[in-house]
């Protein structure tokens, strides 16, 4: 049984992808709502699993999943593999330099100090299962992209020319954590990054979103400008420049991103919106 501890915007795209993959699937929230198990209430749940995903961020004291249920996932019996949903922030500014799979994590701030922790916290559970460690660029998909920006008129096309920005359409990141869970070595921790093949300055999206839907793409806005109305949270991200590699991981995974790039998943998103189909991308490659 797989137990997502977070049944959010990824969480419930895995859950899809694992059950289509024909695994037993749990999942939790906050308050057990439409068939999950209440948070506080997940201990019977993890000692029955076999496959664990968290997809729960650190807090300001640290990994709350762990705070609560470090012995019993070490205790669980069953359980085998366990994935963990981090973030590339853990690369710290690079200066717009690519960073891969191999490349030693350095936190520029608080929020990467903080996941970098998560993460090395995670990977001591590694002794008797597998530990995966996915590093996530920026998550888009339907619901949830510059589509919906321009349509509710809140797009800014920040300009701060030669900073572009990873991204992964939820789809690929279930498809690449069923695959992990499918290929999981007894035990140990693997590193993987789920961004995709074309990093992009956002005004380009918005730019190509903006042809999709056939509207004006919105005015450039300098950053200097835009930046004395981010939040502290915005600021954070742009503070950082890096490009992130995600080859070693597809190879490992044997798969292809389904989308490569923002045009095949934007395009693939108003297709979906639309009913229409459009031709699958990244078949997964045998060896």
């Amino acid at each position: 049984m797989l137990l997502i501890l977070g049944l959010g915007y990824a969480g419930q795209a895995v859950a899809a992808a694992a059950r289509d993959a024909g695994y037993a699937v749990a999942a939790t929230s906050r308050d057990g709502a439409q068939g999950t198990v209440a948070f506080a209430e997940a201990g019977p749940a993890i000692a029955r699993a076999t496959h664990l995903l968290t997809t729960i961020p650190p807090d300001a004291v640290g990994d709350p999943v762990l705070a609560r249920y470090a012995g019993a996932i070490a205790a669980a019996a069953e359980l085998r593999w366990i994935g963990y949903l981090s973030s590339t922030v853990v690369y710290g500014d690079r200066g717009g330099g690519w960073v891969d799979e191999a490349t030693p994590p350095a936190p520029s701030g608080p929020r990467g100090q903080a996941r970098l922790a998560a993460e090395r916290a995670w990977a001591a559970l590694a002794d008797r299962r597998a530990v995966d460690l996915f590093r996530l660029a920026g998550i888009y998909g339907p619901g949830r992209s510059a589509l919906d920006a321009l349509r509710a008129g809140r797009a800014q096309a920040v300009v701060k020319p030669g900073h572009a920005f990873g991204r992964i359409h939820r789809a690929d990141i279930a498809r690449a954590v069923v695959a992990a869970m499918g290929s999981a070595p007894r035990s140990g921790v693997r590193v993987f990054n789920l961004a995709d093949d074309e990093p992009a300055e956002p005004a380009a999206v918005l730019a190509y979103a903006a042809v999709l839907l056939g509207l004006p793409p919105p005015h450039p806005v300098p950053f200097a400008e835009a930046a004395a109305g981010m939040s502290p949270m915005a600021r954070s991200f742009w503070a950082e420049n890096r490009k992130v590699a995600s080859r070693a991981t597809q190879a490992a995974l044997g798969i292809g991103w389904r989308y490569p790039s923002y045009r095949e998943g934007l395009a693939a998103i108003l297709a979906e919106e639309r009913g229409e189909n459009l031709p699958e991308q990244g078949e997964i490659r045998r060896p």
